[in-house]
């Protein structure tokens, strides 16, 4: 039955509302052991960030503790931080991301 004819049966309309999915940012952690060199090798290579926005994040993450490296949907976000902490160590480095729900 379409909802037309559902709404002309039970005077009742319908509506309805459409969230648009959560977003989550992959935060980048520093530590005193990866070089800047490698953290912006990531950045580029999973993020896709052209080497100015690389270095720059890469300077947040060293200035200010962490760094926005992207926002994504859930799935996305969880798999491009798995993904960066798992070639972080395979390359023996301490480096570290985690996400965070945006807002």
């Amino acid at each position: 039955m379409a909802q037309n004819e559902t709404q002309e049966q039970t005077g009742i309309e319908v509506k309805e509302k459409l969230q648009p999915p959560s977003l989550y940012k992959v935060i980048l952690l520093n530590d005193d052991y990866t070089p800047m060199d490698f953290v912006i090798h990531v950045l580029k290579k999973f993020f896709n960030k052209t080497e100015t926005e690389a270095y720059d994040i890469m300077m947040a993450v060293h200035t200010q503790g962490s760094g926005v490296a992207g926002v994504f949907s859930f799935e996305i976000a969880e798999m491009k931080s798995a993904q960066v902490n798992m070639y972080s160590r395979k390359n023996e480095h301490p480096l570290k991301s985690v996400i965070e729900k945006e807002g």
